[in-house]
């Protein structure tokens, strides 16, 4: 989550920004740091990612890239405001040894609108990401892409709408209305069992949610979620990152997933940009080869 160093609401490009409203820098940060310091305590590896001061959406880590099996699909914003945050994402990723990196042609925000599941690749479509992403994706990863019709400027990446809880069990919860009909059928078609969420949940952005397939970080608003998910043997863990909110985005927007491929597993690291120096970034060693013990 690259923090607030630099986050401010100075432009809206999504339902959710009102520079009206001020940001209050410290509580944005400190909430912000309350969510790495719990992936920390989880046992997850969290890297950093220097922020810039002219690109204060820098904090929606997620944006910047996809990355399965130790490849990255970069991303092309669709606003002139978050441009060059893809080139930030994809220098990060050179300067720590990733080789396989296709830089798009088609516009795609990322994990904004990319969610993988064991069997595919869920591609939202409708008001940032380009449908020609989707073809772009399935070509780079060799896994099946799907695309989704979003319809409701508040749900304006597929992020904000559904969450991957098990990629290795395909288990998700998403928010139907935030879908067109066609797209509402395909999901219970993929996902018979999935969790539903309610629109009072979803408007809390809910949805924007990070799972290691045991512990669910969500917005603490979205109260109608816990005991469902505790029905299903996950353990919702709480956050509050109402000051990130006034941008568009929670949990999941300050989370980019690094999917390294290894000998018998995939194991699931965190990329969480944040307000680190030179030197600090520079201490972080490289990606392990797929023969070794994942690290980052």
């Amino acid at each position: 989550m690259c923090p607030p160093a630099h986050f401010r609401v100075t432009y809206s490009i999504n339902p959710w920004m009102d520079p009206s409203k001020p940001v209050d820098l410290p509580l944005a940060l400190a909430q912000w740091e309350v969510l790495r310091d719990r992936y920390r305590a989880l046992g997850h590896t969290v890297s950093l990612l220097e922020p810039r001061p002219d690109l204060p959406d820098m904090v929606y880590a997620a944006n910047g890239a996809t990355v399965i099996d130790g490849r990255v699909l970069g991303a092309r914003f669709a606003h002139p405001e978050r441009t060059r945050e893809a080139e930030a994402h994809l220098a990060w990723f050179r300067a720590r040894g990733f080789t396989d990196i296709h830089e798009p042609a088609h516009i795609n925000e990322g994990e904004g609108d990319f969610a993988v599941t064991g069997s595919y690749i869920l591609a939202g479509r409708g008001f940032r990401s380009s449908p020609l992403s989707h073809d772009e994706a399935q070509e780079f990863f060799g896994r099946p892409v799907i695309g989704l019709d979003l319809v409701d400027p508040r749900y304006y990446h597929l992020d904000t709408a559904l969450c991957v809880l098990d990629d290795a069990a395909d288990d998700v919860m998403y928010y139907p209305g935030a879908f067109s009909p066609g797209s509402r059928a395909v999901l219970a078609r993929l996902f018979p069992d999935a969790l539903i969420a309610g629109e009072p949940d979803a408007a809390a952005l809910g949805l924007n949610a990070v799972s290691d397939g045991r512990h669910v970080l969500l917005p603490q608003a979205a109260a109608g979620l816990f005991a469902p998910l505790r029905d299903r043997g996950y353990e919702p863990i709480a956050v509050d990152l109402g000051e990130l909110l006034k941008g568009g985005g929670s949990v999941k927007c300050c989370t980019q997933e690094l999917r390294q491929e290894q000998e018998l597993d995939v194991r699931r690291e965190l990329l969480l940009a944040a307000s680190a120096p030179g030197p600090a970034l520079a201490s972080i060693p490289a990606p392990a080869p797929a023969s070794a013990p994942a690290s980052a």
